[in-house]
């Protein structure tokens, strides 16, 4: 097993290569964040028990809680995935004389895909800019970030690496596509025969 910077490990076998992407590793900020969490669920607790309690509401009064709760639920849910993500996510990548196969996975949870290689296009780094607010969001804790290697499959697009720096992306980036194009290439010639 090899390393890639902190956070891939990777196998190369004559027949195959897999990287195993583990989360980053935040520290304290992860603690920070279950904490900012469990006290969400609190005043989304409160607020919908209030709703429950029997007081009458006007419309609008109803109306304004509806609202709230829904931009309560929506947060909760997008902090339970990246703490999920944070604490037990990974993404297992394989490629061999295929198919690339990607398993985005929350412990033992999570389904592998299969892209075959023949209709693979435009796998590519996706480069975010230094000072862009793309950049700033991508770099926060509290998100499970956007996949750094992407490519078209079908018409499609689809990605992994997330949260990945510039350097650790390029490569994988690299190893994947000198795999890729050599198992087309040995197609190719086996096609030919």
């Amino acid at each position: 097993m090899k390393w890639i910077g902190e956070r891939i490990s990777f196998k190369d076998q004559k027949d195959n290569v897999t990287f195993v992407i583990y989360p980053p590793k935040y520290g304290y900020k992860k603690n920070l964040l279950l904490v900012w969490f469990l006290l969400w669920l609190l005043i989304g607790g409160y607020v919908a028990s209030q709703f429950f309690a029997g007081y009458t509401f006007s419309e609008q009064q109803k109306i304004a809680l509806f609202v709230f709760m829904a931009f309560w639920l929506y947060f909760a849910v997008r902090v339970l995935k990246a703490l999920l993500y944070l604490f037990k996510g990974r993404e297992f990548i394989k490629v061999d004389q295929t198919a690339l196969r990607i398993k985005k996975a929350t412990g033992q949870y999570g389904k592998a895909k299969q892209y075959f290689l023949e209709n693979l296009t435009k796998l590519k780094v996706n480069d975010l800019q230094s000072n862009s607010f793309q950049r700033v969001f991508e770099d926060s804790y509290w998100v499970k970030g956007t996949d750094r290697i992407q490519f078209e499959y079908m018409g499609k697009h689809f990605g992994f690496g997330r949260k990945l720096d510039e350097q650790d992306a390029k490569m994988v980036f690299q190893i994947i596509t000198k795999r890729i194009n050599k198992y087309l290439r040995q197609k190719e010639k086996s096609e030919s025969k």
